[in-house]
């Protein structure tokens, strides 16, 4: 019998399906509302259109998912509705979409739990590393438990539509031939529009971020970001002239000790230092693993978890009022290598053609300094192998071979198992990978060689797990716990390197690669971008509290000024000891780019917007004030030049 009910026809089962979806998706929306409930706005025009601006991109969402079925249903002859291929197939793919989705819900949670918002670009990286993401998600979650979850949470869905009566209409009905087809119809007219005339960005209709990341549908938000995770600049951003742009930040750059070399779109420079001595320290560089300045009691902390880097504070070039550039690891690489501000999209540590750039590197080696990285896990996790065996760098991890590519001929060196005491799924403790650096930094030292050695931690980072009875809070514990671990192992490394004949003759230099954190309600979370950095064991007259306002981008022209070095440059970055250093910090993340200066931050957004925002430090709450076009048309000379450089191959 034809049935033209798509509640109870041959459609029962999909109608079934779409709204569980739909009830389940606006349930996890109002739990993300209880779970930021001092966050969010709660004014009820906001509250509706967030649940509404939901529900129309989980409708997209459903759309999209159940394609597959509807065109099965439609070109399934009527003949075989019901019969045991087609019990099969509705059963197996029904149970196993029902799997998929409880499981996505339940990675919903921890991943806004890990970063405050649906999934986005970072759990596209995700799904690329299958080895540290199962592994981290094996040592952080109990895993036997969550799966028995979902296979139980799908198994009661399944027994829902079986007492509803779906799976007996769905088998025991046929359609008309114009219900079918009118079902495709508007099911692939609907993909269509929202694959045409809908992005996630439509979704980012609040100031206040929560509600807006609420409004998303977390599958959605999933594929958008894999369809954009790289964003050319003049498309989505405000742009000037070049011309324009260019003669803008060279004037900013521009200084007594700055010679500009080249003419047209470039920024390339002789650094010449007023100082005629040539410093050739070795030097130690730690990029410490998602390391808030809010984790120190330099800047507040009250629970002592960073004794030794706050003891270090005091005994040090310590920078007080310094920002992130991003919030991955790959965006702090990117700002300490290349010394520039973030580019949209994607960072250019994962970008194609990312080798024989000119980075720090190229400085040392211009002074025959011996260049290594190091990294306690694999490094083809985030590309890091790749950008930095091509840009110069000898490189120790956890990774097997020799060499990286015939295109990369860098060396490669296996870190092996006999020199690790703890490992988990990022890679070895940092005391280990602090182990292999003072070894390679003997055999340098006695080969004669002069050389700069990048560490990268890794404790810091879930599931919190170290060695144990090396502090007093157990592994795997808590944040605060990896934290201080973390500080341990930096204590280990001084107290072991002091004993060294090249320790006298290096510099120590110390800074997070991101905060903890990064999410807020704003735009941009300011205080989430303040990181903590030092230099360590310079000559005590140098010995300072920086207050000015800088970024990751000013460390190392700061470090060639205090070497009295003279050297090429492509930087961004500018000395902040300089008299006339003028202050402000880069902040930003995939899609936003933000100029700070002190209290003052302008926001460039896709879509071509912008914001102009006053900062209090005291709430950390971003207050909307009139533009100021000079200060955006700076902001968009920074960004603008800056991807103009990479994307023009102009940073070879």
């Amino acid at each position: 019998m034809s049935k033209l009910s798509l509640r109870t026809g041959r459609y029962a089962l999909l109608v079934h399906f779409m709204i569980w979806f739909l009830i389940v998706s606006q349930i996890l929306r109002i739990v993300f509302f209880i779970w930021q409930y001092d966050q969010v706005s709660w004014n009820i025009t906001d509250v509706l259109r967030t649940l509404l601006t939901g529900l129309f991109f989980d409708t997209g969402t459903i759309i999209f998912i159940s394609l597959p079925g509807i065109l099965f249903y439609t070109f399934m002859p009527d003949k075989w509705a019901g019969s045991i291929a087609d019990r099969i197939v509705i059963t197996f793919f029904t149970s196993l979409n029902i799997f998929i989705l409880v499981f996505t819900f339940f990675a919903e949670l921890t991943f806004w739990d890990e970063f405050k918002t649906r999934f986005n670009f970072i759990a596209v990286d995700y799904l690329i590393y299958t080895h540290e993401v199962v592994a981290n998600i094996q040592q952080s979650y109990p895993l036997p438990a969550l799966i028995t979850g979902v296979l139980f949470f799908s198994l009661m869905v399944l027994y829902l539509f079986f007492r509803s009566g779906a799976f007996k209409q769905t088998f025991s009905s046929t359609s008309d031939i114009r219900l079918r087809l009118a079902v495709l119809g508007i099911s692939l007219a609907a993909a269509l529009f929202f694959t045409s005339f809908i992005s996630n960005n439509h979704a980012e209709w609040s100031s206040n971020r929560y509600n807006s990341e609420i409004s998303k549908s977390g599958i959605y938000s999933f594929f958008a970001a894999f369809r954009n995770n790289q964003m050319k600049y003049p498309d989505f951003y405000t742009s000037i002239d070049n011309d324009n742009a260019f003669g803008i930040v060279k004037n900013k750059l521009k200084d007594s000790t700055t010679t500009f070399t080249t003419t047209g779109y470039s920024i390339h420079r002789s650094i010449r230092d007023s100082q005629s001595a040539l410093q050739r320290k070795n030097v130690v560089f730690v990029l410490m693993e998602s390391f808030s300045g809010s984790f120190l009691k330099e800047f507040g902390n009250k629970e002592n978890i960073t004794p030794f880097l706050d003891s270090l504070a005091q005994k040090s070039i310590f920078f007080n009022d310094l920002y992130a550039t991003g919030t991955r690891t790959v965006r702090g690489m990117e700002a300490v290598t290349l010394c520039i501000p973030p580019t949209p999209g994607q960072s250019i540590v994962k970008r194609p053609d990312n080798q024989n750039l000119y980075t720090v590197s190229n400085v040392f080696k211009s002074k025959s300094y011996d260049c290594n990285f190091f990294y306690g896990g694999d490094g083809y996790f985030d590309n890091m192998n790749s950008y930095f065996g091509g840009n110069g760098f000898t490189i120790y991890d956890r990774g097997r071979g020799s060499v990286l590519s015939d295109k990369i001929k860098t060396v490669r060196n296996n870190i092996p198992d006999k020199e690790v005491t703890f490992e988990n799924a990022w890679g070895i403790c940092d005391e280990d990978i602090f182990n292999k650096m003072i070894t390679v930094a003997d055999k340098q030292y006695k080969d004669g060689k002069p050389f700069f050695n990048f560490v990268m931690t890794t404790s810091n980072h879930r599931p919190f797990t170290y060695p144990s009875g090396k502090i007093d809070i157990p592994s795997g514990t808590s944040r605060e716990g990896a934290v201080k671990y973390t500080d341990y192992a930096l204590k280990q490394l001084f107290d072991k390197a002091r004993t060294k004949p090249w320790y006298k003759n290096t510099v120590f230099i110390i800074i997070a690669d991101h905060c903890a954190s990064s999410a807020g309600k704003d735009e941009i979370d300011v205080a989430n971008y303040h990181i903590p950095a030092f230099i360590v064991n310079m000559p005590e007259k140098h010995n300072q509290k920086i207050q000015k306002q800088c970024s990751q981008i000013d460390l190392w022209p700061t470090v060639f000024s205090l070497f009295n070095w003279h050297y090429e440059s492509d930087f961004f970055g500018k000395d902040v000891l300089a008299s006339d250093f003028e202050q402000r910090a880069f902040l930003g993340t995939y899609r936003k780019l933000a100029l700070m200066k002190k209290e003052k931050v302008m926001i460039l957004s896709d879509q071509k917007k912008q914001a102009f925002y006053d900062w209090n430090k005291t709430d950390n709450s971003l207050v909307k004030i009139p533009m100021d076009k000079s200060f955006l048309q700076e902001t968009i000379a920074w960004y603008q030049s800056a991807d103009y450089l990479f994307t023009n191959k102009l940073l070879k």
